[in-house]
């Protein structure tokens, strides 16, 4: 396949973010398949014990959709709470298994040492044994107490699954704007569940494959805006940026190593699309891939040994695997006519691709050490999947008629939810590590 190829299915990507017209809205979430066995729990409405008027952010209300996002928890209705207990001397216990209930938080909120911020003092009991099984402070900024609120519902997840939460955590994501001259593409961070989205650059031309640097501070991304492509690092804080790639040809799919030193890219200023490896500090780089077929989309593994590509080799796209440090390439899919945009679970033993089979393109997982690959999405045109960083979720960017949405699914495939912004599209999430 010639470099004229690549660039056509490249301007494939392109057309469709050409004629998505997004609203720059907070992204709406709804839970379109749960779980049955999803765990009763009761998040008590916090009590305000600080100076002044409460805050306009209601902790339990954030922790509650939280924890029914991640489609493992049944939160009560606040409409059906016969009881607000505010300390565990107040905790009816016997009312609340007459509920079902079988895990309930209570706390409240004051201001932080110096009234500058918030303290969110919580608890978790387990109904039936009446067991405390979490008593906590959070001390959050001024301006973080939905931020805080995340961290409340990531502690309260991984003390009843035994997995950390991934709450805290934030998503990146391509919206296109207008139409013909007037259309503006712009690369967007929201938190997890969608609230405060942030421009973080824009530009009349394309912008393409956001990545995440492992200490979230950074985004990589490609960028259109002189006329060619070119490879951007971009701190998301200070929107300080470096210009990491522009040479000849093609400068596309970048992914920071899990150590933030280096970053993976195709390039193809020798004439064909390979890999190669930058080092951020030096600005040296060096070439991983060499052949005659199209080699591109790196991903790392978290170990850093090894690096996932898509390559077309053998015939069709199919995710390969080489060493960090060089040496030959082994093909790991094999069932499937298409398998592209391979993202790794955090503890390397899975990956999630975009399977196409008879022009329908769907999320798969592949159990890397029992070649077992299970399709987890229903859709027609399902791409760009990204790991959440707990593994329990996979993130992707979906149709729905003739509008793309974002929607995430489990990676057992027995949660699906869909993120959609009030009007238009969007492409190409990422999912952040957990934000510290």
């Amino acid at each position: 396949m010639t470099v004229t190829r690549i660039m056509q299915k490249l301007m494939y990507v392109w057309v469709l973010l050409l004629f998505s017209q997004l609203a720059q809205a907070k992204l709406e979430i709804e839970i379109i398949q749960g779980n049955a066995s999803a765990l009763p729990i009761a998040i008590i409405p916090m009590q305000w014990r600080g100076s002044g008027p409460p805050p306009l952010t209601k902790p339990a209300e954030v922790i509650a959709a939280d924890l029914y996002r991640s489609g493992l928890f049944a939160p009560l209705e606040d409409q059906d709470m016969v009881d607000r207990p505010v300390d565990a001397e107040s905790i009816r216990f016997g009312t609340w298994r007459l509920l079902k209930v079988d895990y309930i938080v209570i706390g409240w909120i004051t201001d932080a040492a110096g009234g500058n911020g918030f303290d969110i003092t919580y608890q978790l009991f387990d109904v039936h044994t009446q067991e405390q099984l979490l008593s906590q402070i959070t001390t959050v900024g001024p301006g973080d107490l939905r931020f805080g609120s995340h961290r409340v519902a990531d502690a309260i997840y991984q003390k009843l699954t035994g997995v950390s939460g991934a709450f805290s955590t934030r998503i990146a994501y391509i919206s296109a704007t207008g139409e013909g001259r007037d259309q503006n593409y712009q690369l967007f961070v929201a938190d997890a569940d969608g609230y405060n989205p942030q421009p973080v650059v824009g530009s009349p031309e394309p912008l393409l494959s956001p990545s995440w640097s492992h200490d979230g501070q950074r985004l990589a991304y490609v960028s259109f805006e002189k006329g060619n492509s070119a490879i951007y690092v971009q701190n998301v804080a200070t929107g300080a940026r470096e210009l990491v790639s522009s040479g000849k040809g093609i400068n596309g799919a970048p992914a920071f190593s899990p150590d933030d030193r280096y970053l993976a890219m195709t390039l193809s200023y020798s004439g064909n699309p390979e890999i190669y490896i930058k080092d951020l500090a030096t600005g040296q780089k060096r070439q991983l891939t060499n052949h005659w077929a199209i080699d591109t989309e790196p991903a790392w593994s978290p170990d850093g040994k090894w690096v996932y590509f898509t390559s077309d080799r053998g015939g069709r796209p199919q995710i390969y695997r080489v060493a960090a440090e060089g040496g030959k390439a082994k093909r790991i899919t094999r069932e499937g006519d298409y398998n592209a945009r391979t993202t790794i679970s955090p503890d390397g033993s899975r990956i999630a691709v975009a399977q196409g089979r008879r022009n329908e393109y769907r999320i798969a997982i592949l159990e890397l050490e029992t070649g077992r690959m299970r399709t987890l999405t229903p859709g027609v045109l399902d791409e760009s999947p990204s790991f959440a960083p707990n593994g329990s979720m996979i993130l992707y960017a979906t149709r729905e008629g003739t509008r793309g949405v974002l929607a995430a699914v489990s990676a057992d495939g027995n949660v699906r939810q869909r993120l959609i912004l009030t009007e238009g599209d969007v492409r190409e999430p990422a999912w952040s590590p957990v934000i510290r």
